[in-house]
């Protein structure tokens, strides 16, 4: 019987921003599809409880401090994943996040922290698991870009322009490190239930007009429709998908 295309047995995957939301969800259907999984948290305190809950099950996991906005230390987490598991297969660019501000108010403290945030971090951890990757000739980046980077929300240009510059970024380093035998590629999830997004979503009115512009399915996303298509791209499944962007937004991009 021939192992699924799915499984990701023997491999080690790393993410970045897992303690909570998307990043947790990740984390755990990485283990579940058999990874071994480096948890990048900001704190290591906070990441203790997953990595229990992923050995607990059976899989293999370590916490790694992570501050993406700190390149130097995020590439030494990179390295320490790597001396704690033995490889790195998968790197997960999840850590990220914005402001909410008319594009005439930003200013260039607050834009360059968002940039430093989604898009700096995304393109120099890449280049650094990349780095690893190239001798084995092997590996797979996957980058949590949004749908901002496809559609402008207004009110969070910042936001918008960062996203779009990874979709596009995924597309480059994709066509550069494909002779390596390295897939990049990106999902841009539209607004998920998570704790990250729970503010916003309590509002009866941002919610109804979410809800409208999700155009086809008209709900909100739980953070496994996520986590599932990340897998996928990880995984043998896509081996021959790279430079991709995959739309996880009911439709709204569609419209």
């Amino acid at each position: 019987m021939t192992s699924s295309p799915f499984d990701l047995t023997g491999q080690v995957a790393l993410v970045s921003g897992a303690n909570r939301g998307l990043g947790r969800a990740i984390a755990l259907e990485l283990a579940g599809a058999g990874a071994a999984v480096a948890l990048g948290v900001r704190r290591p305190e906070a990441g203790g409880e997953l990595a229990e809950l992923i050995r607990r099950d059976g899989g293999r996991a370590v916490v790694v401090p992570m501050d993406v906005t700190d390149l130097t230390g995020s590439r030494s987490a990179i390295d320490r994943a790597i001396t704690e598991l033995g490889q790195l297969d998968i790197l997960v660019n999840n850590a990220g996040g914005g402001i909410n501000d008319a594009a005439i108010d930003v200013t260039e403290e607050d834009f360059d922290a968002v940039w430093a945030l989604n898009t700096r971090s995304t393109f120099f951890l890449s280049q650094h698991a990349a780095r690893h990757m190239r001798p084995r000739h092997t590996g797979a980046i996957v980058n949590i870009a949004s749908q901002a980077g496809l559609v402008a929300l207004p009110g969070e240009s910042s936001y918008c322009v960062s996203k779009a510059a990874v979709v596009h970024m995924t597309k480059a380093h994709a066509v550069e490190w494909g002779e390596y035998g390295i897939r990049v590629n990106a999902v841009a999830p539209t607004f998920i239930r998570t704790d990250g997004t729970g503010a916003a979503l309590s509002d009866p009115a941002f919610e109804t007009d979410t809800l409208e512009r999700i155009a086809a399915l008209h709900r909100i996303g739980v953070p496994r429709e996520v986590s599932g298509a990340v897998v996928f791209l990880a995984s043998p499944a896509a081996s021959l998908i790279t430079g991709v962007t995959l739309a996880i937004d009911g439709g709204w991009t569609a419209r």
